[in-house]
């Protein structure tokens, strides 16, 4: 199984997932980075669509792309998608080749999020999370609670570490900036900054990202510990407790220049 991200719009990845054969892309926002690079391979066919949540920028691509390759959409039961999908929710699966995709709600950024994890043979597991989980950072809560976003969060973490993480956008510098300015003593987390700036340098992405890298340095991800949550505390006073600390971390951040 090969792994691609194709970029789309200005920071945006479309995930692509083929066997030499069967390709399957993951919240394709732009249908023409899709045509494109199956006119490059025409050996491959495209027959899954997977999609995370109902914005624009993951979803626009679908009619053109279904109308040219009869491929397959499976997206969330409780959106509203631009055409027809196959609505699926937490605990389903869906069997593509042999490959069990395993459906995980996620709700925060919008309201039914949810988000695809898959362990392939012999190779290291795999998390799309559309918006829900950026590396350094969380998706902005248009439709869901923090506490939703939180919980959800604590469900991803609790997939192997060795999973890759698969967001659908290039925030990474931008997020790491700002966990440096909450957790700036954070060795690992400058380590990382230090070889992503070096990635983007050369235009590579810095993505995926294995899970437990960012159980070590996404202040999202380890909210409640101690380093994190003092720093957020420090800040506002109304951050008592799990649920509110986390809520003043993502305004903290939607504020950070």
């Amino acid at each position: 199984m090969k792994l691609i991200p194709l970029p789309a719009f200005t920071d945006n990845y479309i995930w692509l997932l083929h066997d030499d054969h069967h390709a399957l892309v993951v919240d394709p926002g732009d249908s023409a980075v899709v045509l494109t690079w199956l006119a490059e391979n025409p050996a491959i066919k495209l027959d899954t669509i997977l999609v995370t949540h109902h914005h624009a920028d993951h979803t626009s691509g679908l009619i053109e792309l279904t109308e040219k390759t009869q491929a397959q959409v499976h997206g969330p039961a409780m959106e509203i998608m631009p055409r027809p999908v196959h609505g699926v929710q937490d605990g389903d699966e869906i069997d593509w080749h042999g490959l069990r995709l395993q459906v995980i709600e996620v709700p925060g950024h919008t309201a039914g999020h949810i988000a695809f994890w898959t362990q392939r043979a012999n190779q290291a597991p795999l998390l799309f999370c559309g918006d829900t989980l950026f590396s350094g950072g969380c998706g902005r809560l248009f439709e869901g609670t923090p506490a939703q976003m939180l919980k959800s969060l604590d469900r991803l973490a609790g997939l192997p570490g060795n999973t890759l993480v698969c967001p659908a956008h290039e925030y990474t510098l931008s997020n790491l900036k700002f966990a440096l300015a909450v957790d700036p003593d954070n060795a690992a987390l400058q380590t990382y900054f230090d070889a992503c700036t070096q990635k983007r340098q050369k235009g590579l992405p810095t993505l995926p990202v294995s899970l437990s890298t960012e159980l070590a340095i996404n202040p999202f991800l380890r909210s409640r510990s101690r380093t994190v949550a003092t720093a957020v505390q420090q800040r506002q006073a109304w951050a008592v407790d799990d649920v509110s600390t986390f809520a003043a971390l993502r305004a903290w951040k939607n504020e950070f220049k």
